[in-house]
């Protein structure tokens, strides 16, 4: 009764710290991509403040999905400094709970969310993330273009000959795009005609152009409200073109990855973004117990400071690692699995040999 009362008060204390850490640091990237949006913004007159607060609460969430590893190292060591500077640890060993006793609560809520995170957040950073884009095309129309340099590119070939697409910008995976330049060859190969769109539409065997200006070599500019560019593409490849693995949910991964196979088109990203979707329960259990290897030391032994330095540190040279690793398998030079899953290998297997050094020598 004693274990599981302990049990149950450890875990809730380290989801507090962990959630507390979570809402901070969310505030305090809401409030600095604000002032962000806002310096942007300032020369646009139909912008209100409470569309641009809207339009960051929505881009926040995916940018807080990649630091929730850091969220919980922050939190765990936070929790466990806590408990250590309120002697409640020395209380739990000298009634014989062992720290591998103490830790498994918060393993075991660190696993519980990174499934939630995987299953349920994922999703909704994802969809989040689609709802800014198309509240920051209202925003900046046209000149959204300019955030992007590179864009999104697309190639197809018809009938008419071939058509070289380049989009600023995307929103509903691919099947709208804004700032757009098209050029076209004929069935030859020569250079047809080149064309600028405010907007594109993708329809059932064509492309609507809004706000088109078409240039060919002996004629002059000449504007069209609406165009068609007849297509061979079918939603399906749209979207393997231009949604990045970041923008696709969990639940909707595996068929992207069938889809863009069965196209031919690169499945690494997809695929490394699954197994990082899948591996992200085991990298928060890796960082809890990182956390404890640096933060169970008693207070009046000293040296705490340097403790906490080494345990940031550390979270540091494992985030670089999953930045290496990610790299590599992006560039085919390393498999999806193995570089989603070192990360978690190594960051488990130094936490745990440093508190079974610590604990049983």
């Amino acid at each position: 009764m004693i274990a599981n009362t302990l049990a149950r008060y450890f875990a809730g204390r380290f989801l507090l710290a962990t959630l507390s850490v979570f809402v901070g640091i969310f505030l305090l990237v809401v409030f600095v991509d604000y002032i962000e949006l806002m310096r942007r913004t300032a020369s646009i007159a139909t912008a209100s403040a409470l569309f641009v607060a809207q339009t960051s609460l929505f881009r926040v969430p995916q940018l807080l999905e990649r630091l929730m590893p850091f969220c919980v190292l922050v939190g765990a060591m936070s929790c466990y400094l806590t408990l250590s500077r309120r002697l409640e640890l020395v209380v739990a060993r000298a009634a014989g709970i062992s720290a591998w006793q103490f830790m498994t609560p918060a393993i075991l809520s660190a696993l519980i969310l990174g499934a939630a995170a995987t299953a349920i957040y994922n999703p909704m950073s994802a969809s989040m993330q689609e709802r800014a884009k198309q509240m920051e095309a209202e925003l900046f129309g046209d000149r959204q273009g300019l955030q992007d340099a590179s864009g999104f590119w697309v190639n197809q070939v018809t009938s008419e000959g071939q058509s070289i697409i380049n989009a600023a910008n995307s929103q509903d995976q691919g099947s709208r795009l804004t700032g757009l330049t098209v050029f076209r060859f004929s069935p030859d190969g020569e250079f047809k005609e080149r064309i600028e769109a405010r907007e594109a539409t993708l329809e059932q065997g064509a492309w609507r152009f809004a706000g088109a200006r078409r240039y060919t070599l002996n004629n002059p500019p000449e504007e069209q409200d609406t165009l068609l560019l007849s297509t061979n593409l079918t939603p399906a490849q749209v979207r393997n073109s231009f949604s990045t693995p970041e923008t696709v949910s969990f639940w909707q991964l595996p068929q992207y990855i069938k889809s863009s196979a069965s196209s031919g088109l690169a499945t690494a990203g997809y695929r490394l973004q699954y197994q990082k979707l899948l591996s992200r329960p085991f990298l928060l259990a890796a960082m809890v117990l990182l956390a404890g290897a640096v933060s169970l030391r008693f207070f009046r032994f000293g040296g705490v400071q340097k403790m906490v330095l080494s345990g940031v540190a550390s979270g540091f040279l494992l985030y670089v690692l999953s930045k290496v690793t990610e790299d590599l398998s992006k560039a085919e030079l390393m498999p999806p699995i193995a570089a989603a899953w070192l990360p978690v290998c190594v960051g488990g297997l130094t936490g745990f040999l440093a508190l079974l050094y610590q604990e049983d020598g």
